[in-house]
């Protein structure tokens, strides 16, 4: 039987946790991995054993103690393994996001200074992999189309490493860079306690236990799935499946059937519009009404997402629309949103246990975080999560802790009187019209997302006359006349304006053609839009002027 940690015991090193299930339950399935639609499964053991060969060879290649170790892949079981197999070695571990483009890549290992890459399945592997200068020796995950100096079997073929160390829990475990949505990516320092402090902790209010499966598909790169699916798994002795492919994820998920599942706006959004295409809102809202008949369809609807056992829907990333939410709620998917930073360990406030009343919050603050106000609005926090410094940035660490050490977050926000936090926007995303008037564009995004007919937004206008917003179209929309579009985002804009103060109002809705995505460096890896290139890429497109309301634009 598994050891249970208690709210208040030490904070364990992930290795301490291996170690633990190494010795208990050896044979016990952790990792799940499919590959041409078959599952490799590996025991707590095998994974420890594989992490131990990593730990030797790496060993062997007499690096500096603390040396940089980067893993560039999308998520696997061998993700897992090499990272453990660095911290044992007692190496520290630099993510680079799977889709990361050349600019990225070169910066992150230049920057770090990283000894060695573990290569996996990319997005782009032909010009990715060359980003990666010839001394920099590279080790490919068992996947095919990743060459590499030495693939992953000769890697590990050698004798595991015999000792169990244990690292001082003061000492840099990982090096995260920031998706980079507001510009150049930042190394984010986490020492074994901070990332620890909060991947143990969110075991209290997530109710995670080894009798949870949990599913990991976006991006380990990111601080979330780090510590709320791989840390976490960790520490509760959860087992963990993983996605073969973009286009199996949803045969994935069915096998896998994960009691916790997290996801982003984004991939919420293509869930709704998903059973939209196959249910439309008038059919669907028919049948809900109808006793009986009403449970068989959410019974339905939840099998075929392969969401039939989870017992908790989250979301992060980016705020998820309050419409969005009610929308799931009404289909017994009760979707609890969360917030935090690469900078905090994405250990801030969560909305657990769900409730309706408090949709539009992110919810109240973990224990052991402290949050507050800034009298300029900004939610600011302290907690032994926070990371302990920007990688070679004393200025911009310096700037963005307080005096008396809270991290300042950027975002702007109000708290209710029972704690719960709502977002009222970013600080770097508010614009100034022309008129001199600041716009905070959050919550007329909201606002505008309420209409299925949109399924990405941007509102934008500095320096203009009145702000303006640049969407994407639903697959639901695109099934449609263009005429019924067009009146439903007309009425839409009517409504939204309505309710805006007079500086706020909205001058056109541009609907543009391509969808934005990470392929074209719209989106982040985190499915977050980079507002910055967007307004870069589009200037002409919003400086000029529109004699309707509504316009298409061929972009």
């Amino acid at each position: 039987m598994a050891s249970l940690i208690s709210k208040n015991a030490r904070i364990q090193s992930p290795l301490e946790r291996l170690y633990y299930w190494e010795n208990s339950q050896s044979n016990e399935i952790y990792l799940s991995q499919p590959e041409n639609g078959e599952y490799r499964h590996y025991t707590w053991g095998q994974v420890a054993d594989q992490a131990r060969r990593v730990a030797a060879r790496l060993n062997e290649k007499n690096l500096t103690p603390g040396s940089r170790i980067a893993i560039f892949a999308k998520n696997c079981a061998e993700w897992f393994i090499t990272d453990l197999g660095i911290m044992m070695a007692g190496h520290v571990s630099v993510p680079i996001f799977a889709t990361a483009g050349e600019s990225t890549i070169r910066h992150i290992l230049e920057h770090a200074d990283v000894k060695l890459v573990f290569v996996g399945k990319l997005e782009s592997p032909e010009a990715q992999l060359a980003a990666i200068d010839n001394h920099i020796p590279t080790v490919s995950f068992p996947y095919p189309g990743t060459p590499s100096d030495m693939d992953w079997n000769d890697f590990i073929r050698c004798e595991p490493m015999q000792d169990s160390p244990l690292p001082d829990m003061q000492s840099i475990m990982t090096i995260i860079y920031t998706s980079g949505s507001t510009g150049v990516p930042k190394g984010v320092v986490h020492t074994f306690h901070s990332i620890c402090w909060a991947a143990q902790h969110c075991l209290e209010p997530l109710t995670t236990t080894e009798k949870d499966r949990l599913l990991s598909y976006l991006p380990l790169a990111h601080i979330t799935e780090r510590v709320l699916i791989e840390l976490a798994s960790l520490y509760s002795g959860s087992h963990v499946s993983f996605v073969e492919s973009l286009d199996t994820f949803q045969r994935d998920v069915q096998a896998c059937r994960p009691t916790l599942f997290v996801s982003v706006p984004r991939l919420w959004t293509k869930f709704q519009m998903g059973i939209l295409a196959k249910l439309p809102q008038r059919k669907l809202n028919t049948l809900l009404r109808i006793p009986i008949i009403n449970k068989l369809i959410i019974k339905k609807i939840k099998k075929g997402l392969g969401l039939d056992k989870t017992r908790l829907f989250a979301s992060g990333s980016a705020p998820l629309a309050p419409a969005t939410i009610e929308w799931f709620a009404n289909i017994d998917i009760p979707i609890c949103e969360g917030w935090g930073m690469t900078e905090n360990s994405a250990y801030g406030t969560a909305s657990v246990p769900f409730r309706r009343d408090k949709v539009g919050t992110i919810g109240k603050a973990y224990n052991g975080v402290t949050l507050r106000i800034s009298d300029e609005g900004e939610i600011q926090v302290k907690a032994p999560c926070n990371m302990k410094e920007y990688y070679l940035d004393e200025e911009k660490t310096q700037e963005v802790f307080t005096e008396d050490g809270f991290l300042r977050t950027g975002d702007k926000g109000i708290i209710d009187n029972e704690g719960y936090v709502k977002i009222t926007g970013r600080l770097k995303d508010i614009f100034k019209t022309a008129k001199g008037k600041y716009v905070t564009p959050a919550p007329i995004e909201a606002k505008l997302m309420e209409n299925a007919y949109i399924e990405q937004v941007c509102v934008t206008g500095n320096n203009l006359p009145q702000p303006l917003a640049l969407v994407v179209l639903s697959e639901e929309a695109r099934k449609s006349s263009q005429d019924e579009v067009e009146a439903s985002l007309t009425e839409t804009l009517k409504q939204l304006n309505s309710h805006l103060e007079s500086h706020q109002v909205v001058s056109n809705i541009l609907i543009m053609q391509n969808e934005w995505s990470i392929g074209n460096g719209l989106l982040t890896p985190t499915l977050k839009v980079k507002r910055h290139i967007l307004e870069s890429r589009f200037d002409t497109i919003i400086q000029a002027r529109y004699p309707s309301k509504i316009a298409r634009i061929e972009a």
